[in-house]
């Protein structure tokens, strides 16, 4: 057996399905002659809620107020139109789209055929042609009203823009003026009144004055005079200028100048039951306004707000913050320990006495004579001899203390195993020096490492403090008709950073110009993360001053398939980037090789923000262990977009240049190539780029080409450059020209890096 439950609709579907009844009914006053302007609000029932069973009843329901048999059939007439054409729509599981606008029209067509309609004397057209006119009107306000219903519905969560506003003034004016009809202008005045005071109470700023204004259209209409406009005014200027003193004041200034206005009307002088009227339109109102519970108001006001600071969140972040800090600071403390224990000195070198013993052991032990050996004498003497075996690295007869060949009858033994431990020992002090190079190499990765943790924890346990700016910014968003559940703000000048909350639909443009006009800081967009459906996390960081473009040129030597020299180009982060030129050393695959292979490593190094110098020694170190003996050269800068200062390190390459508008600087170092040497020591400088700036890195092929430095600096401070790569070109073409038969002896590669303001 099949159990059935009914399912009752809640209060508040009940409540919205009263309202909708109401406006309904309200709207069918609106008009002299009773037409039904009820379906503006069927039509925006359709599109906006889709509410059409609740629709119909709704607008069936308001009908009775024609009280003709015509009336209600033209109002079930629409409704049966509007249902099949959004039916057939369900149906096909398709949007209405345009098509509703057809619809619309088509409701319209029971309302000019068979409304009962007397007509206006005062119009000259014929009864048909007026309703025609009233059906265009219809038309019109129905697109009108579905603007409106879908802005109140977006109402208290974000500003309205001017054109929805308008659209909810027009639907306010025929509710109005449906009120006023309907009930009398006294009513409405009162209904009008609460409505401004409780405007005050909420924003206590100076939104109740357009708001004053659209209220008081129905009542300039219905009366054909623009005094209410100018009382209404009035009365709001008065409460606004008392709200901040609270609702009794706000209300008693409202009531004060609702009483002055009807001495000046003449108010006072019709008879004593329509004064009692009069005054009971304001006091009732203001009394309402003032018995509302504070908790009511705290909700109205708490709805009305487009953000909100959320303090457990920011909380609960600082508390993971401070966890991951002291973790972080706790792994850059171990990789310090292990820093200390690869660099602990090595023992005590034992060598000399170890090479003694096993002389003694291998030689003197067997020697026949050992009984009249005079050891007194031959050890101290062996002593020294190995002291000058160990430094020479091999002994021989000229090398024998003359004690030693005096006393010692098997001097050609002690040369052979001496020779033969001197050898043991320099392959265990090379494998020993390896195991040091070997635990330097690790010491410097641990200590690199322990630095990156340690400005890691730096960063994470820094607090995300509440921020008065986030306040402004809510502000700023809300007159961009813009809305944002949450905003954070964290950071200051290069790392502050923006996270908004907002719909996926809102332009970046917009949200981002209307956060870099709050707080002052040119913003751009960094991240887009979708978080529910139609929601998305907006990030904006601090837009550099400045951006780059690069140029890069080049021409492998001639005979050559590939060239030996390589370039990079590297974002470091938001604000720094990096560019490099590499040459290997020699020309062709193997050259290459080299220099691709130095700059990968540089690359790698430098994402990870480990330390210049550590980077420079353990690249040095891991190019020099290669097999081959290819070296590399080596330009490179980091240049920061917020100042222009780039940080270069030049190895063993050519000179590079500035070229301003106004001069042309060398960049130039006197190190040699990376890999030569154990250890690098890198030419490093400062210098300021500007606006226009070019840096110009290039191999030693162009220089080469050139000649000489002043021919090169002259050939420079000609060139006018717009471009990098019209200045890499340029410089490659020069430098081939130059070159015997326009041949490149020798791989070029030019590598140009233009600073511009960051638009």
């Amino acid at each position: 057996m099949r159990h059935f439950s009914l399912r009752f609709p809640s209060v508040r579907t009940i409540a919205a399905f009263a309202a909708l009844a109401a406006g309904m009914a309200v709207l069918n006053f609106s008009l002299p002659r009773h037409e039904p302007a009820a379906v503006l609000l069927l039509w925006a029932a359709f599109c906006v809620f889709r509410a059409y069973l609740a629709g119909t009843l709704a607008y069936l329901a308001a009908s009775a107020v024609f009280l003709s048999w015509q009336g209600t059939a033209c109002a079930l007439a629409q409704a049966a139109v509007l249902l099949l054409c959004f039916g057939i729509c369900v149906r096909l599981k398709k949007q209405p789209g345009l098509w509703r606008l057809l619809f619309a029209v088509l409701a319209q067509l029971p309302f000019v055929f068979l409304f009962p309609h007397a007509g206006y004397a005062a119009v000259s057209l014929p009864v048909l042609a007026q309703k025609a006119v009233l059906a265009a009107f219809f038309l019109l306000a129905c697109v009108l009203a579905e603007g409106a219903v879908r802005a109140l519905r977006r109402a208290g969560k974000c500003r309205l823009t001017g054109a929805e506003l308008a659209e909810i003034s027009l639907l306010w004016l025929l509710l109005g003026m449906g009120m006023c009809n309907a009930f009398g202008t006294l009513i409405y005045t009162g209904i009008a009144l609460f409505l401004l005071l409780l405007a005050a109470a909420l924003w206590k700023n100076a939104v109740p004055v357009p708001i004053a204004v659209i209220l008081s259209l129905p009542l300039c209409v219905h009366a054909v005079d623009i005094r209410p406009l100018a009382l209404f005014a009035v009365y709001s200027c008065c409460a606004v200028l008392m709200a901040p003193y609270g609702r009794i004041a706000s209300a008693l200034a409202l009531a004060l100048a609702y009483l002055a206005a009807q001495a000046l009307t003449g108010g006072y002088a019709l008879p004593v039951p329509q004064i009692v009227f009069l005054l009971t339109a304001c006091a009732v109102p203001a009394l309402l306004v003032c018995l509302l519970p504070k908790k009511w108001l705290a909700q109205m006001q708490e709805s009305l707000l487009y953000y909100r600071e959320r303090v457990l969140p920011r909380i609960a972040v600082n508390r993971n913050r401070r966890a991951v800090g002291e973790r972080l600071y706790e792994v850059s403390a171990l990789f310090r320990e292990i820093e200390s224990a690869f660099l602990q000195p090595d023992a005590a070198d034992d060598g000399d006495a170890r090479i003694t013993a096993a002389l003694s052991d291998a030689v003197c032990a067997v020697c026949p004579d050992r009984k009249t050996c005079k050891r007194e004498k031959t050890l101290p003497a062996i002593g020294r001899l190995v002291r000058v075996g160990r430094a020479k690295g091999k002994a021989n007869l000229i090398d024998l203390p003359a004690d030693l060949a005096q006393n010692c009858p098997n001097v050609a033994g002690i040369l052979f195993t001496l020779n033969k431990e001197l050898e043991a020992d320099s392959r265990r002090s090379a494998a020993l020096e390896a195991a040091r190079e070997g635990r330097t190499l690790l010491a410097r990765q641990a200590h690199g490492v322990s630095e990156i943790m340690r400005d890691l924890a730096l960063r994470e346990s820094e607090e995300y403090a509440l921020s008065s700016s986030e306040d402004a910014l809510a502000k700023t968003l809300q007159e961009y008709g813009i809305l944002s559940s949450e905003i954070f703000v964290y950071g200051e000048e290069g790392t502050l950073t923006v996270s908004m909350t907002l719909e996926e639909s809102t332009p970046s443009k917009r949200a981002c110009a209307a956060a870099s006009e709050a707080l002052g800081v040119p913003l751009a967009l960094a991240e887009k993360l979708p978080l529910t459906h139609g929601r998305a996390c907006y990030v904006f960081k601090r837009k550099p001053r400045f951006d780059a473009a690069f140029g890069i040129a080049g021409c492998p030597k001639k005979g050559e398939t590939a060239s030996g020299d390589t370039h990079s180009v590297l974002k470091i982060d938001e604000r720094r980037f990096l560019v490099a030129l590499s040459d290997g050393m020699g020309s062709g695959d193997a050259a290459r090789d080299v220099s691709a292979r130095t700059l990968s490593l540089m690359e790698s190094f430098y994402k990870t923000g480990m330390p210049s110098d550590t980077v420079l020694a353990t690249v040095n170190s891991l190019i020099s262990y290669s097999a081959d003996e290819r070296f590399s050269c080596l330009d490179l800068a980091a240049v920061n977009l917020d100042d222009g200062n780039a940080d270069i390190v030049k190895i063993g390459s050519p000179a590079g240049f500035l070229l301003s508008q106004d001069e042309l600087k060398i960049i130039e170092g006197d190190s040699l190539p990376m890999g030569a040497l154990d250890a690098v020591h890198p030419a490093t400088l400062r210098v300021t780029m500007h606006e226009n700036d070019f840096l110009l890195f290039m191999s030693d092929g162009i220089t080469a080409a050139f000649g000489s430095s002043a021919d090169l600096c002259a050939y420079l401070s000609e060139l006018r450059p717009l471009n990098p790569q019209a200045l890499a070109e340029n410089v490659l073409a020069a430098a081939l020209g130059r070159s015997p038969k326009g041949e490149a002896g020798d791989d070029m590669t030019v590598l140009a890096v233009k600073l511009m303001a960051a638009a």
